[in-house]
Order: C-alpha cells, then sequence, then structure tokens
C-alpha cells in the first residue's frame, strides 16, 4: 500500500468526488482508508446499562482505489513509484519525481 496515515488525497470517485482530505485509519487487510470528513454515517445508539443513548458520527472506511495521493510539490493527484535506496525504500511522485515524506 502506497498511502500511509497522514497523507493528503483527493477523492477521485463516489459520492464525493473532487474533495481533499486528510487520512486517519489505513485498514490494510481489507484494503480500505478512513478519511477525515469524508463518508461520515449517523448512528443511532439505544440506552443500555453502560451507556447512554444518542446520536453518533463515525467516519467509515472507503477502498483505497477511491482515493489518489496528492503530490506535495504541484498539488495534483499523482501516482506513485517505489524506489530503492541505501536507507531503504522511498515514495516517489510520478508527476514531479520529489521524494514523499
Amino acid at each position: 500500500m502506497y498511502i500511509k496515515k497522514g497523507d493528503k488525497v483527493k477523492i477521485i470517485c463516489g459520492k464525493y468526488k473532487n474533495k481533499e482530505s486528510v487520512v486517519n485509519k489505513v485498514l490494510r487487510e481489507d484494503g480500505k482508508v478512513v478519511v477525515k470528513d469524508i463518508n461520515v454515517v449517523t448512528k443511532h445508539n439505544k440506552k443500555t446499562a453502560n451507556s447512554q443513548g444518542g446520536i453518533t458520527k463515525t467516519e467509515f472506511p472507503i477502498d483505497i482505489s477511491n482515493v489518489a495521493l496528492i503530490d506535495p510539490v504541484t498539488k495534483k493527484p499523482t501516482r506513485i513509484k517505489i524506489k530503492k535506496t541505501e536507507e531503504g525504500k522511498v515514495r516517489v511522485s510520478c508527476k514531479s519525481g520529489k521524494e514523499i515524506k
């Protein structure tokens, strides 16, 4: 997976198309990401002995194929190449050719 927590991404298809936000969580096993303020669902919770009932809003995951990483130099969505260096693997933007931290 080339997207990490804290990366700025752009939604490329679906209900939230063309919106930009930050990745909160990456679910590697499922191939999904949780993006801040995207795919927010309202849940109604019933009152129990341990918790008080109410309405909560949670962010649901979206498929990783529906997001594109934003290049920090050009500020546009880009693809990523993995380059091997002496320190290890590094993510490199295909548009600008710059290293992504």
